[in-house]
């Protein structure tokens, strides 16, 4: 019985990179020998095991089988006979199709040094064709490896794929785990290009790819074409570490802009209204996670708002933080403070530009949060006010904490 090191950790030692994960492949045992040395059972679909001192997850070598559409329909054979090579060539691309043994000694059959020094995404063997998971998992290595290329085979063989309908057979919570993911890297544009290259984002997000072509005012947006400034966008959202949910909220900002009528273009006037139920579709295909599409939405409708906050009276202001339930969930309207600034600054060549609305409406949320509402519904009852005159009373208090913020903090 041998013990490799596999996959991610491989790749990620001779990139000098941290490891985090730590997978391995035993060759020439079956599952009674696992469990004799002390491994835990986990896997489902084939034998997967922990380790008794470490838990960290050692699987049987197996081969595959495609037996189906999509990416369930495979069939896994494990046994003691099937060597190392033969696990490995069933892997996705050739940077994860290395192991290391004990001594240290890199087992890679398949190229995945070379590819590593080259910087190419590379797909092992033809069988990368039978699970349309792959083009997902390539898009989000080239989010994470931004100065990787991927191979024009691989790519060609990606096409294939989806004109052959396998990505169609892609379940909901998968698509959304590896977009996820993606937008997650260190450059989430390029999972967006490489999908598009391939064809798989129109299949995926027809509301997204529709973006690309659609101009822009040029004085407002210099990369012009709305998919660009998505893209930048998305990177902005990198470049400042946020969090999924506004990620996702960036992702979705601008639908609407695809169905702006053409006597319109290329101004977009109405087109938050129109970009809400479009995310709303994308949210449900996907089944995204409550809080990002409920974030989503909030930014789709009120960031146009935002940006031209600076203008606004306080009255005006008073009715944006009402409008985005602030109050109650400002954490949200913290989030999307977060996401108007990606988006201000996802422009070419404005990456840098200040954005002042930010700061100026966390200051408004801070004011009329330190209302004490216990004593002006107090006042209020005392003065004999009673249901919406009480609300009322709430909110003229709140107006007078934006009035008596300092006057540079005012609408100019």
């Amino acid at each position: 019985m041998n013990q490799y090191l596999v996959g991610g950790a491989v790749r990620d030692r001779l990139m000098g990179l941290a490891a985090k994960d730590h997978d391995w492949v035993v060759v020439g045992a079956d599952p009674q020998a696992m469990l004799r040395a002390g491994y835990l059972p986990v896997g489902r679909d084939f034998p997967v095991f922990l380790h008794p001192q470490t838990h960290e997850e050692y699987a049987l070598a197996r081969t595959e089988r495609k037996t189906a559409p999509g990416y369930h329909g495979f069939d896994f054979q494990a046994s003691p006979e099937v060597t190392l090579e033969q696990d490995l060539a069933r892997r996705d691309l050739t940077i994860n199709a290395m192991a290391q043994d004990d001594a240290g000694t890199v087992i890679d059959p398949y190229g995945g040094q070379q590819d590593l020094i080259d910087k190419v995404l590379r797909h092992v063997s033809p069988a990368f064709a039978e699970d349309p998971v792959r083009i997902l998992r390539l898009a989000r290595f080239a989010a994470r490896f931004a100065d990787f290329s991927v191979a024009p085979e691989t790519l060609a063989l990606m096409r294939q794929m989806v004109v052959d309908g396998e990505v169609d057979a892609l379940v909901a919570e998968r698509v959304w785990q590896e977009f996820a993911r993606g937008l997650m890297e260190a450059r989430p544009s390029r999972m967006l290009e490489v999908l598009r290259d391939c064809g798989a984002l129109a299949r995926l997000s027809p509301e997204v790819d529709a973006l690309f072509g659609v101009p822009q005012p040029e004085a407002h947006h210099p990369e012009i074409d709305t998919g660009a400034h998505v893209l930048l966008v998305l990177n902005q959202c990198a470049t400042q570490a946020a969090p999924l949910t506004v990620r996702y909220a960036c992702l979705c900002h601008d639908l609407g802009k695809a169905l702006t009528p053409a006597e319109l273009l290329p101004r977009h006037i109405g087109h938050e209204g129109r970009s809400v139920p479009l995310l709303k579709r994308l949210s449900e295909r996907w089944r995204v996670p409550t809080d990002c599409r409920e974030l989503a939405e909030l930014v789709a409708r009120e960031h146009t708002h935002v940006h031209q906050s600076e203008g606004f009276s306080a009255e005006a202001r008073l009715r944006l933080l009402e409008r985005c339930d602030a109050w109650r969930r400002p954490e949200r309207f913290e989030q999307m403070l977060w996401a108007c600034e990606c988006d201000a600054r996802g422009r070419l060549g404005l990456e840098q530009r200040p954005y002042p609305q930010r700061e100026r409406l966390q200051r408004d949320l801070q004011a009329t949060l330190a209302v004490d509402l216990s004593a002006v519904s107090a006042a209020a009852l005392a003065e004999g006010k009673r249901g919406p005159a009480i609300g009322r009373a709430v909110q003229t208090a709140r107006l007078n904490a934006l009035l008596a913020l300092p006057a540079e903090l005012q609408a100019v």
